[in-house]
This record gives C-alpha cells, structure tokens and sequence, in this order.
C-alpha cells in the first residue's frame, strides 16, 4: 500500500491574472498530520479550497486514496471532512441539533445522525451541554462544536483550518488532544495555524508556503536543525521574512 494518501502535483490557481498558488507539489502520508503555514497571503486557503474540491484547479492534479480530483471529485468528497475557520453553526439550535442537521445534510439517516452527533459530542467533551442551544457557548466551545460537525461523515482525510483561533487554554488543549487520538485512530489530517508552538506539537511534518510556493517541508525538528534556529518560529521567520503581511 502507498504510504501517500494525498498527492498534490503542480497545483496553480490564479485571480485576475495574479498566481495565488504557483505550481505547489507535496504529499500527506497516511495516519499524518501535516502541518500547512505560511503567512498572510501565502496561498494557503486557495489550497485548502482546491484539495477539497471547492475550487478547480488551473492546473496540475490532486489524487486522494486514488481517486483523481479531476475525474473523481465526488468519491473525493465521501473521503474528507473539513473544518473550517469560518464558524458554520446555527446559533439558535442545540449543539446536538446542529450535529444532527449537517449529518442528515451528508445523506445520513435521521438514526444514524443522531447515534453520530453523540458520539462526536462525547469526543470533543460536550456531551452534558448537548442539548443547550449554540448561542449559550463559549468560543471555545463552539470551535469544539465546529470540529464535531466535520466528523459526522467519519472521514478519512480531515482539513482544519486555525481550529483554535481565539479560544481558551482549556478548549484549545482539548481540540489538540482530539487531533492527536484521530491520527492515532487511523486519520490523515491537514492542519493550518499560525500558530508555530501548535505545529511543533501537532505535526508529524509542516509545509511552509510563501507567495504561492511551497518553501520548505520537513519534520519541524529536521527544520530547526537544517536552520540552525532554536524555535519553528524562528525558522518560518527566517524563511518567510519579517516584513508585516497585513
């Protein structure tokens, strides 16, 4: 069996005649969690979009478990979940009700949805406030709700995009350790933070993009070393610059 489970090769995507994403090639092993960083306007949301077949490519291929992205976007679509950094929750409907809707969206049935919001309500530790409306939490705890909602079709491959963006120590630790038991379970996982104390700890392997190419990939230990610097934000500084990218 292939130990490459994601195989982006030469992917471009251009707006209004300027490359975002400039022939970036790279690949996530199975049961890994690959760590995307880069800068404001790196690229790193065009990829995220075209790897999970939101947008097409201009050009170059991604296969997933086999499947070609451009003959089998659909069988793609089955294998991933996406977490995205945009909070997608019904604010006035329970936590419980918000798993059992997107699932039910996903083609499940209403039984099998509803076994499914449980167990991902469990997992993310939500389970007592399962039924309290959405609009009651905290900003952590809607991330957490955020992250079950992408597991309602169990995928195999998931896309987290700055899951802990503005949240607590305690909800943060929470979604790390979440992370950390999917890969152990047998997930592959993409994961973007800017957030480099996050990356050292999570990922297996971290991809550093700068203007629409891929800079640098390795272990984020094999990068201090190769670097000579002490932190990985040390290393993304010195790769990427310290010019403001706002």
């Amino acid at each position: 069996m292939n130990d490459d489970y994601l195989v982006a090769t030469d992917l471009a995507k251009g707006f209004d005649g300027n490359l975002a994403v400039d022939g970036v090639s790279f690949t996530i092993r199975r049961k890994e969690i690959l760590g995307l960083l880069g800068p404001n306007g790196a690229g790193k949301t065009t990829t995220i979009r075209m790897l999970s077949t939101v947008l097409r490519p201009d050009s170059g291929e991604v296969t997933i478990d086999g499947h070609p992205l451009s003959k089998e976007a659909g069988e793609i679509r089955k294998l991933i979940g996406v977490c995205p950094q945009e909070l997608a929750l019904y604010e006035e409907l329970s936590a419980r009700d918000n798993l059992v809707f997107f699932g039910r969206m996903a083609g499940m049935s209403g039984k099998d949805a509803k076994a499914r919001a449980d167990e991902n309500l469990e997992m993310v530790g939500l389970s007592d406030r399962a039924k309290d409306a959405v609009s009651k939490f905290s900003g952590g705890m809607k991330r957490r709700v955020n992250l079950a909602i992408s597991l309602m079709n169990r995928p195999a491959l998931l896309f987290l995009d700055e899951p802990t963006v503005g949240i607590d120590p305690q909800s943060r630790n929470h979604i790390f350790d979440t992370v950390l038991s999917l890969r152990d379970a047998g997930m592959t996982v993409l994961y973007t933070t800017h957030y480099m104390e996050e990356a050292d700890r999570l990922c297996d392997r971290v991809a550093i993009m700068d203007g629409g190419q891929l800079i640098a990939l390795d272990t984020p230990a094999h990068l201090k070393e190769s670097t000579g610097q002490a932190t990985l934000e040390d290393v993304f500084l010195n790769l990427t610059g310290r010019s403001l990218r706002d």
